[in-house]
């Protein structure tokens, strides 16, 4: 799944488009202000970027010469509320990669996001793996060189976080936050569930991977 970052100080569009993005199935962090949105792009891995030119804190164009000066390549697309060309020609020139003046329809803003991620899609491997086990992140199936096996979406994106980062303790927190989201009504134990559901299959498929929990901290992925 897509990971997208929303820079969006009007709370209720971007409210509207984090719901809109969902239903297209990408995963979205929603920010306020450019201080925020730099301070996520420094910590966390992005397939693409929507960021307003004009928010509070830092400015959007600042932010966009901000990650471009420190070698961020993630595809970025400007919304701009002015439809004057000197905002679209600057962000263009500090290395946006598309813009979309407001208002606009959410068909286009979709078109959009999956033009520049796609871009990106092609630079990125579809697949993944570790010891015996590939992930193909494109069909959600988990492969090893015994056998074949189909993951749910949720299953999906619990494995691919794990995959890429092995060895590495993943709080259950983070699990929760990425995945499920912070406002979700859904209760922890939806990560062991998911978990649990996971091990059984890299169990059928004979692989030599397996998930260690870390009692009260995380799940971590380890070969046996």
């Amino acid at each position: 799944m897509m990971r997208l970052l929303l820079c969006e100080d009007e709370k209720e569009l971007s409210d509207a488009l984090v719901a809109i993005l969902k239903f297209h199935n990408y995963s979205v962090d929603a920010v306020y202000d450019g201080e925020e949105a730099l301070s996520y792009l420094e910590s966390e891995n992005y397939d693409g970027v929507i960021l307003d030119i004009m928010m509070p804190k830092v400015d959007g164009i600042s932010v966009l010469k901000e990650i471009r000066s420190k070698g961020n390549k993630v595809p970025v697309l400007l919304l701009t509320a002015k439809s004057e060309i000197d905002d679209k020609v600057l962000g263009l020139d500090t290395g946006a990669d598309d813009y979309l003046t407001k208002p606009f329809v959410t068909k286009e803003l979709v078109a959009r996001v999956r033009a520049i991620t796609r871009r990106q899609g092609e630079m990125t491997d579809s697949q993944i793996s570790f010891a015996n086990v590939i992930l193909d992140r494109l069909t959600y199936e988990l492969k090893s060189d015994k056998d074949t096996t189909k993951l749910s979406n949720k299953e999906f994106q619990v494995l691919e976080m794990l995959m890429v980062n092995p060895q590495n303790v993943i709080p259950t927190d983070r699990f929760m936050e990425k995945i499920w989201g912070y406002d979700s009504d859904s209760e922890i134990n939806v990560v062991w569930v998911c978990i649990s559901s996971l091990r059984k299959k890299l169990n059928t498929i004979g692989s030599f991977v397996e998930i260690k929990a870390r009692r009260n901290i995380g799940y971590s992925l380890e070969e046996q």
